[in-house]
């Protein structure tokens, strides 16, 4: 099967976050699927964070990680899902905040500093998040538990893409509701 990045992929609204929603399912280990295990896949991702992304205008054209920093992209990866996970769930440790910064620095040394390489921007992107002024804005989509900025006014956005997942959800929810009325 193909798979190509959609502008779906990139609705967690910080390239950090969009990194981390490169694994589909994460919490289902028989489902889960990880984007970044292709090499060609992974090379693919700034392309579509060119095109779609929310820190686009941030970071300038993205490059690909070089081959021998595909490792640190993930420990990078992984480190940013756990602890901004952990932050939304109010479970955060000053560990997981220090194996964050451990993984940038790590990422930041082998991308030997190139702005656009993807590493580097998915780090520096990490930073920022970190240093966000609210922190409540950071949130776990409740169909598909990838995590997202609300950029939303009143902080309302409960979906991470109303037109996939809350779609989703609205039709679950008619479902349900019309299977349990008999229809007379």
């Amino acid at each position: 099967m193909t798979f190509s990045w959609t502008p779906h992929r990139f609705s967690g609204g910080a390239l950090a976050l969009d990194v981390a929603n490169s694994v589909v399912l994460r919490a289902d280990p028989e489902r889960r699927i990880d984007r970044f295990a292709d090499p060609a896949v992974m090379d693919a991702f700034p392309a579509g964070a060119n095109r779609h992304g929310g820190e686009r205008d941030v970071f300038g054209a993205l490059e690909p990680v070089s081959a021998h920093a595909r490792t640190g992209l993930i420990d990078l990866r992984e480190a940013i899902d756990r602890h901004f996970r952990a932050e939304i769930l109010e479970s955060g440790t000053p560990t997981l905040l220090a194996d964050l910064l451990d993984a940038i620095s790590a990422s930041i040394r082998l991308s030997g500093m190139r702005p656009q390489a993807l590493d580097t921007a998915t780090a520096r992107s990490a930073l920022m998040l970190v240093a966000r002024p609210e922190p409540e804005r950071l949130k776990i989509c409740p169909n598909c538990q990838w995590l997202f900025l609300d950029r939303s006014r009143n902080r309302s956005r409960a979906w991470c893409d109303m037109a996939v997942c809350g779609n989703r959800a609205k039709a679950s929810r008619h479902y349900h509701r019309n299977r349990e009325e008999p229809r007379l």
